[in-house]
């Protein structure tokens, strides 16, 4: 076969180190428009992307040209450059380590935009940890509940 072809949708979650709650609402949508930015230069679409006060989701259409692990590491590395160099928190801003990562087939796409999109009304109701909690398990992605969140890193 002379060419490459893919159909690969991923929803990215991480959290602010400590689950800090320093995404502001007069800010977030920068970092959105940064963090897009920086996927789509590796050749990544970004379907979707919002965040809350101690987390970001984003769903991305990926391409097989780069490591997983490398782009959310650029992603991670970047918005904590542009996040403490524009001085957009009272303190030092950084995300935890490790992160999350989902597939969905096309026919769920829609669905998980509408589920991010819609992070603020979900938010009043559940805490960020019952969320991811529930996505690993619909994912059926084994866990340790102790070792899901460093409080100490």
């Amino acid at each position: 076969m002379a060419n490459t072809y893919t159909q690969i949708h991923l929803q990215l979650v991480f959290a602010v180190k400590h689950r800090n709650a320093q995404i502001h609402k007069s800010w977030r949508e920068q970092l959105h428009a940064y963090i897009t930015v920086i996927i789509q230069n590796y050749d990544h679409k970004v379907l979707c992307i919002n965040s809350q006060p101690d987390h970001i989701h984003i769903l991305i259409g990926f391409r097989p040209t780069q490591a997983l692990s490398d782009l959310v590491e650029v992603v991670k590395t970047s918005s904590n450059v542009f996040i403490n160099t524009n001085k957009l928190t009272p303190s030092y801003f950084a995300w935890q380590k490790g992160y999350g990562a989902f597939s969905y087939s096309k026919s769920h796409v829609p669905g998980v935009i509408n589920y991010i999109r819609k992070q603020d009304e979900h938010h009043k109701k559940r805490l960020f940890r019952d969320e991811y909690i529930d996505i690993l398990r619909k994912a059926e992605v084994p866990f340790e509940e102790p070792y899901l969140f460093n409080f100490w890193e």
